[in-house]
């Protein structure tokens, strides 16, 4: 790993909801691989996706909407572990209904861990066209049931803590939109950056400058200086 220029002064979970082809998984990666290079440390950015829960804890649910507020209520227990021990955990899931997000937040905010719910924006027709797994042709030709966008509702954040506009914006500034927001609210630290400390020196005022000039002025050796 490179030389840390930042440092992370506190666990949090970043929760990336939206539709599938909006681009979470991918600004989750992309975010990883910049906080690893920054923080000189590979283990103080966790993703959870689909491919990490769906296979092992969540692996026995399906996708009927209690299926899926029991997967969101297991991610949601499990990234507040990991924001609890310090970590940053960015969580990549559609997660399309508004109460199983609110869930996330309450259980985080109980225990005063930062979360942060964060629209990973695209249009339908910029998620279809990025679709290179079909999914969105099958759901609407009826192969895949309950496909969110398509045959099952979702239910944007109507007040995101963050509103990343992934099919408007590069991926590098998506990824310098989460790393600002850390920054500013101070999740983590830049100490490479320069800082400017105030002067200690002041300009002279007049009043001021009129007491010097009648003060008397002593002509001393470096011998009579020793004594002072």
């Amino acid at each position: 790993m490179s030389k840390a220029t930042h440092r992370l002064n506190s666990g949090a979970t970043f929760w990336f909801t939206g539709l599938s082809g909006a681009g979470k998984s991918t600004l989750s990666c992309a975010l990883k691989a910049k906080m690893d290079q920054l923080l000189g440390d590979d283990r103080k950015v966790f993703i959870l996706d689909g491919d990490v829960i769906r296979t092992g804890l969540n692996k026995d649910l399906g996708f009927s909407a209690e299926d899926r507020a029991e997967n969101i209520r297991r991610i949601s227990e499990v990234s507040k572990l990991f924001a609890m021990s310090g970590q940053i955990v960015f969580v990549a899931f559609i997660s399309p209904y508004s109460k199983d997000r609110d869930f996330a937040k309450t259980i985080h905010k109980e225990k005063n861990i930062p979360f942060y719910e964060c629209h990973i924006s695209a249009s339908l027709e910029v998620c279809e066209k990025r679709d290179v797994k079909g999914l969105y042709a099958k759901a609407r030709a009826g192969v895949i049931k309950n496909f969110t966008g398509v045959s099952d509702p979702y239910e944007a954040p109507e007040h995101p803590d963050l509103d990343i506009k992934t099919g408007d914006q590069t991926l590098d500034q998506c990824v310098q939109q989460v790393l600002d927001r850390m920054t500013g609210d101070e999740i983590m630290t830049d100490f490479s950056a320069q800082r400017v400390s105030p002067s200690l020196v002041k300009e002279v005022t007049i009043e001021e400058k009129s007491e010097f000039d009648t003060l008397e002025v002593l002509d001393i050796d470096v011998e009579q200086a020793e004594y002072l």
